[in-house]
């Protein structure tokens, strides 16, 4: 029960990765909040995450890409909950797109879901967890921002100034009582990687050392590691949860 009578925000949570993270911060005793675009999608996961039945769990829907929903988001979240211990920025989207083919809608739209949506949300959660003097945050980038990939320019370039983000962030907040790290997965089996074509899936399995794709179950329980005082002192750094295609 690592994260006992903690309140932990998983963004993104309707599936995959954060789903699974909801679960995992459940599993450890933690009153949880979810969020993503739809109440509806939130709904299935709200009820595996009641039926575990280690605290409240909370609904609040949210559009990471709209600072007013963020605003309106956090301002739920302080009323109901009155205080924030952990939050987990995992909600994020992908397009694909050669360098030359990049439109500005694309680039607007990832920018604003990935990267500024990070910074908006550790901004506010750090004003609630300023007070207490404590908090996590656990933000989730990827491996290609360390690495870049063909036709991912836009994506790459988001989930890089995550990294950036974080260690700055880290940097501020340390001295607040606030920890601040990322976790960066390889290919985890998600929505995200459906459509890639099974001779490019064996090509990238191929580089994976560990030998297979990742479970999100196993990025969500290094996310619930940095959350919870067992990381406490942790802060700044960013996990590779890739089965050693980076190494």
């Amino acid at each position: 029960m690592i994260l006992a009578d903690k309140i932990a925000w998983i963004t993104g949570a309707s599936r995959g990765i954060g789903r699974a993270t909801a679960l995992e911060a459940a599993r450890s005793g933690a009153a949880v909040v979810l969020s993503a675009r739809s109440r509806e999608a939130l709904e299935p996961p709200a009820e595996e995450v009641r039926a575990i039945g280690n605290g409240p769990v909370h609904i609040v829907p949210m559009d990471v890409s709209d600072p007013q929903s963020i605003k309106a988001a956090f301002h739920e979240v302080h009323k109901t909950c009155g205080r924030l211990d952990v939050l987990v920025n995992n909600a994020g989207v992908l397009k694909e797109a050669l360098i030359g083919m990049i439109s500005d809608a694309q680039l607007d739209e990832v920018m604003r879901t990935n990267s500024y949506s990070v910074i908006r949300l550790m901004q506010s959660a750090s004003r609630l967890m300023m007070r207490q003097k404590s908090g996590a945050i656990v933000n989730v980038t990827s491996l290609i921002g360390r690495t870049g990939n063909e036709g991912n320019l836009i994506y790459a370039a988001s989930k890089a100034a995550v990294i950036g983000a974080t260690k700055s962030a880290a940097r501020e907040l340390a001295a607040h009582g606030i920890r601040v790290n990322a976790v960066a997965p390889g290919i985890i089996k998600t929505d995200m990687i459906a459509d890639i074509p099974s001779a490019k899936m064996q090509q990238l399995q191929s580089s994976i050392k560990l030998g297979r794709v990742g479970e999100p179950e196993e990025v969500a329980r290094v996310i619930t590691f940095l959350a919870s005082d067992l990381a406490s002192y942790v802060t700044g750094q960013i996990i590779g949860i890739d089965g050693g295609m980076w190494v």
